[in-house]
C-alpha cells in the first residue's frame, strides 16, 4: 500500500485482529508503532484558511484529524500484518513496551522485510530514516519514437442534451494532441538485488529462489501486455509489441536504444516495423560482440508477422508470451541455484 494515511491504515489492521480496541486508541497504536518501526514522525496536516472564523473552524476540524506521513509511504500487507499484531501485543502501555530495544528492533524488522514484489522491483526511500530505504532492482526507460513523430488534434465538441430551441452552441469544445508511433522500450531487473529485497524462499516446502522467479515471471509479463489507461476509452489503443527481446546475462545491463540514434526513416506508403526491426538486428550482434559476455548470456525472441522476420536469430525464437515468461523464469531460479 502507497499512503499518507499510514495511521489509519494500520490501525485498520489493529481493529480487525482485535475488536475489543477501540477506534481511536487503535490509532494511537499505529501512530506510536510507524514511528518506532520506521523513524517517521505523523502530524495532523496543516490547513491553509483565511479569516479568524475559517481559522478557527479548521484548528477544531484539525484537532479531530488523524496524523499523517509527510509523503507517501509503502508498507507491505505482511509488513502491517506484523506491525499490528506487535501493537496488540503493546496495547497496555504501547510507549513503555515500544522503550524496550528488543521490541523496537523488532518493530524495525517486521518493517524492513516481508516486502512485497513492488517495493522489491522498485524500491522505497523514506528521507526521515535511510536505514528504511529499499534500494530499487528495476529500472525502467521512457518509450521513445525510433522516428520523427508529428503531433496532430483531435477535434471535439458535446452537446447539452436539455438545451432548448433557443439555446445554440456546444456545451463543451476543445482539442486533444495525440500521436502514433514505432517505439523502443527498456527495462533492466538486477535479480540479485531482487533477491535480496524478497528473501529466500517463504515457505519450508519453497527453493530459495522461488519467490525471485515469480517476481521476475510477473515483471515480465506486467512490462509486455500492461497498458496506460488514460484516454483509453477515447483512443482505444489496445495494441501489443511486434517484437521482444529479452536477454539474461552477468555482465551490467545493456540498453539497445543507441540503434535508433539516427531515425528511422519509412518509404512513401510503408510503415516504419521492417526498418526498425532489421536496424535493432544488425546491432544486437555488435553490441554483444563488444560489451557483451557470449558464454554466459542468454537471449530469448517473440515476434509476430514477416516485417519482424530479421530479429529471428537474435536469440531462441518463442511461441507465445506464456512460453517466454516461463523460459526466463526457468533461467533465472537456475542461474540462481547454480553455487557460486
Amino acid at each position: 500500500m502507497r499512503t499518507k494515511k499510514v495511521a489509519e491504515l494500520l490501525a485498520a489492521r489493529i481493529t480487525g485482529l482485535d475488536t475489543s480496541i477501540a477506534e481511536a486508541d487503535a490509532l494511537r497504536l499505529a501512530a506510536a508503532v510507524i514511528e518506532a518501526a520506521t523513524g517517521m514522525k505523523l502530524a495532523v496536516p496543516e490547513r491553509k484558511t483565511r479569516g479568524a472564523k475559517a481559522k478557527a473552524a479548521a484548528e477544531e476540524e484539525q484537532a479531530e484529524e488523524t496524523p499523517r506521513s509527510k509523503y507517501l509511504m509503502f508498507l507491505s500487507a505482511r509488513q502491517l500484518d506484523g506491525l499490528a499484531a506487535l501493537a496488540i501485543d503493546g496495547a497496555s502501555d504501547i510507549t513503555a513496551y515500544l522503550k524496550d530495544k528488543d521490541n523496537k528492533a523488532r518493530a524495525k524488522q517486521i518493517a524492513d522485510t516481508g516486502h512485497s514484489v513492488d517495493i522489491a522491483l522498485f524500491g522505497r526511500m523514506v528521507a526521515d530514516s535511510t536505514d528504511f530505504n529499499v534500494d530499487a532492482a528495476c529500472q525502467v526507460a521512457h518509450a521513445i519514437s525510433m522516428h520523427r513523430v508529428e503531433n496532430e488534434s483531435d477535434y471535439f465538441t458535446a452537446v447539452d442534451d436539455e438545451n432548448t430551441e433557443a439555446e445554440s452552441g456546444a456545451g463543451m469544445i476543445g482539442t486533444v494532441d495525440f500521436n502514433s508511433a514505432t517505439l523502443y522500450r527498456y527495462a533492466s531487473v538486477s535479480i540479485h538485488q531482487l533477491a535480496a529485497n524478497l528473501g529466500e524462499g517463504l515457505r519450508e516446502d519453497q527453493s530459495a529462489a522461488t519467490p525471485v522467479r515469480r517476481a521476475v515471471e510477473a515483471f515480465v509479463h506486467a512490462f509486455i501486455a500492461s497498458l496506460p489507461t488514460g484516454k483509453i476509452n477515447t483512443f482505444g489503443h489496445h495494441t501489443l509489441p511486434d517484437a521482444i527481446v529479452i536477454t539474461l546475462r552477468t555482465t551490467r545491463p545493456i540498453s539497445f536504444v543507441a540503434a535508433f540514434e539516427e531515425p528511422v526513416t519509412a518509404e512513401s506508403g510503408s510503415g516504419h516495423l521492417r526498418e526498425a526491426s532489421a536496424r535493432l538486428a544488425a546491432y544486437i550482434p555488435e553490441i554483444e560482440r563488444a560489451y557483451g559476455g557470449e558464454e554466459s548470456t542468454r537471449t530469448w525472441v517473440l515476434r509476430i508477422g514477416s516485417a519482424t522476420e530479421k530479429l529471428a536469430g537474435a536469440g531462441e525464437e518463442m511461441p507465445s508470451l506464456t512460453a517466454l515468461v516461463d523460459a526466463v523464469g526457468s533461467a533465472v531460479a537456475e542461474r540462481m541455484e547454480k553455487p557460486a
